[in-house]
């Protein structure tokens, strides 16, 4: 397991302990109180609790040996899955709190023993703020300068940007249904919290747009990262027997192995024995300098117009 799978696997664990117990304490808050926004909140954490478990299952799955059908292996199964979270789940539990949220606009009902929503609300604010604790400590670890956004954006592993952003999400919402709920007590008018329940069924379908966005880049094929072009180039060129990189293509197989693609140029009176140890020893070069390029394919070829500075 990679280090990057580890971090990740540390946040869902946490996540998914956090998300299966708020989501029994809202649905009992839910049926003493009757609050859409607890309703709302209590779907919310079933969808996050499924989001976790569908994470786990996808790099389970994603581990499995390289076979005959699959001959570069399974570890898309991770964006597979990363993208059926946002699709499936976070639609799901949006459109179903949009349509609580109007439903209850249209015909208000009362709330009863407001008291349990609001003190499951602090409480689950608390968990869930431990459990993007947890997921921030480890994105930490492994995102470096970048900030927060740009880790979101540019991640190659799906686990921790998912989870981030459904703490995030999740922290938000309870907000929202606080706010909703509280209005309600306050005003005495329950309006107010079906309005919560339109705002948390609204926020879940955005982070759904943003998470399919992101894997669906990375099922449709994910260069390496600027950074580790830049080291595979430098370790092909620094070879004594390979003049210059002609062209070069990189691809993501999974978050943690990467294809390299190239055609490198020769000197023209090596031997076939001399070129065939050039290109071990390059792919010796590039392995030691980026790890995760596990498959390496290297066309030797004759150098006949200089190369242009961005291939």
């Amino acid at each position: 397991m990679s280090a990057g799978e580890s971090h990740g696997r540390a946040a869902i664990f946490a996540a998914l302990a956090a998300n299966l117990g708020i989501a029994v304490t809202k649905f009992i808050a839910y049926a003493v109180s009757g609050s859409s926004s607890m309703l709302a909140e209590a779907i919310h954490s079933v969808a996050d609790s499924g989001n976790q478990a569908l994470l786990l299952l996808g790099g389970a799955r994603a581990r499995r040996a390289a076979d005959a059908e699959h001959p570069f292996g399974y570890g898309r199964d991770r964006y597979v899955y990363a993208f059926l979270v946002a699709v499936v789940l976070f639609v799901v539990g949006g459109v179903f709190s949009l349509y609580e949220g109007i439903h209850k606009l249209q015909h208000p009902e009362d709330l009863t023993n407001a008291i349990v929503p609001l003190v499951v609300l602090v409480i689950a604010i608390g968990l869930e703020t431990f459990s993007l604790r947890t997921a921030m400590r480890e994105i930490a670890k492994v995102r470096g300068d970048a900030t927060l956004w740009q880790f979101i954006r540019h991640a190659r592993s799906p686990e921790l940007p998912v989870v981030a952003l459904e703490d995030i999400a999740a922290l938000t919402g309870l907000m929202f249904a606080l706010l909703g709920v509280g209005l309600t007590v306050v005003t005495d008018d329950p309006v107010w919290d079906a309005i919560g329940t339109i705002f948390i069924g609204l926020l879940l379908l955005v982070v759904a747009v943003i998470l399919g966005m992101e894997t669906k880049s990375m099922l449709v094929g994910e260069s390496a990262t600027p950074a580790q072009v830049r080291a595979i180039r430098a370790a092909l060129e620094e070879g004594p027997d390979i003049t210059a990189v002609i062209h070069m293509k990189t691809m993501h197989l999974g978050p943690d192995e990467l294809l390299v693609a190239a055609k490198i140029a020769v000197d023209g009176t090596d031997t076939a024995a001399e070129v065939a140890r050039a290109i071990d020893a390059a792919e010796a070069r590039v392995r030691a300098a980026v790890p995760i390029a596990r498959v390496i394919f290297l066309e030797p070829d004759l150098l006949r117009r200089p190369v242009p500075e961005d291939v």
